[in-house]
């Protein structure tokens, strides 16, 4: 690739500890890989509501990049970038666009119909205009290119990376529940809260962890659902936490639960993973693919049915119950630790991704 180097356009947020996400830790990362690698990584930072920005955060991506040279790399955000291609189009034709493609807009949880099926629309004209789109699991490569009628040829996976961490030491080996992500209605709290409900005669607690200022009025309702079934003594919303403090948490704990109802690759799973702690997830989008098995076969985790609070509690019953299945999945999970990729290969791959790009046409 060109000494140039590749211009990356980032969300506003992606550096801020009051709202981490794994968008923002995948963007983050590739972006020191790339320069660790030695291509030059040009920032522009946006700030704004995506993807649905008002006027003066439109103006400012559009004074950006018209600021970048022509036939420039640009690697995008989706999440910037997807919601407003009257803004992005326009540049197609003079600089390289790459985008990324964290979690198509339309499986966001939250918005009204209506709502989600204009930032479909809106995605599918953006997509279609970029010379590349990188999305984060095989999963969701096959349903931008399926569902958006993209050629499978301008769609690649580069998949997140994990970093090594010690093993977990847990607290008694099955009773400390930790669930890691933004408190929406997507990440499916509301779900497992009314799971674990119908396993209160079993000692347990569960440590919810992820920002709380997303969706004020969904944390609202979890508040009152948690409080409605008398749980507030065993679940707890510790908002959100990054570094020593996170690392603290996943050390704790016996089982990471992922109760979601849309993921793309699920990179809560892989953290848990890299510290041999089982996962009970449900197997939504690239889930499975992410959890994937030991050398064995053996699953490192439980996978349940999604939307349905019986089968999570089910799970958890499973859990609960079964010391072997407890010491078999703790023993697939540290397998899966030894396989896992670093970081440092995505941003490899990343490089390989945008070097195709600039070698080929707009």
């Amino acid at each position: 690739m060109s000494t140039a180097g590749v211009f990356a356009v980032l969300p506003g947020d992606v550096d801020d500890v009051a709202a981490p996400s794994g968008g923002n830790v995948y963007d983050r990362r590739v972006c020191q890989g790339l320069a660790a690698g030695g291509l030059p990584v040009h920032e522009i930072s946006v700030r704004g509501a995506w993807p649905r920005p008002d006027d003066d955060a439109r103006a400012e991506l559009a004074r950006s990049l018209a600021a970048v040279p022509d036939d420039a790399v640009v690697l995008l955000d989706g999440l910037v970038a997807c919601g407003v291609p009257d803004v992005i189009v326009p540049h197609a034709g003079r600089l390289r666009l790459a985008v990324l493609v964290h979690l198509p807009l339309g499986d966001e949880i939250g918005p009204e119909p209506g709502a989600a099926a204009d930032l479909d629309a809106l995605e599918r004209e953006t997509l279609h205009a970029a010379g590349v789109v990188v999305a984060t699991s095989p999963w969701t490569a096959r349903r931008l290119i399926d569902h958006h009628g993209l050629p499978g040829e301008r769609v690649h996976v580069v998949s997140p990376g994990a970093d090594g961490a010690p093993l977990a030491s847990g607290t008694d080996g099955s009773s400390r529940l930790l669930c890691v992500g933004s408190v929406t209605p997507t990440k499916g709290h509301d779900l497992l809260v009314e799971a674990l409900a119908e396993v209160r005669e079993t000692s347990w607690s569960c440590e919810i962890v992820g920002p709380l200022s997303r969706d004020p009025a969904h944390v609202g309702r979890l508040r009152r659902l948690i409080d409605r079934l008398g749980l507030a003594g065993r679940v707890r919303l510790a908002g959100p936490l990054t570094g020593e403090r996170l690392a603290g948490e996943y050390a704790g704990a016996d089982l990471v639960v992922l109760p979601s109802r849309s993921e793309t690759y699920g990179m809560v799973v892989t953290e848990a993973l890299a510290r041999g702690v089982p996962v009970l997830a449900t197997a939504v989008g690239g889930v499975p693919q992410t959890l994937g098995e030991a050398s064995d076969g053996g699953p490192p985790g439980i996978l349940v049915s999604p939307e349905d609070p019986a089968a999570i509690s089910a799970g958890l019953r499973r859990w609960f119950g079964d010391p072997g299945l407890r010491r078999r999945l703790r023993l697939s999970a540290r397998d899966r630790r030894e396989r896992l990729e670093p970081w440092h290969e995505t941003a490899r791959r990343m490089a390989v991704v945008l070097g195709r790009l600039q070698g080929g046409t707009r």
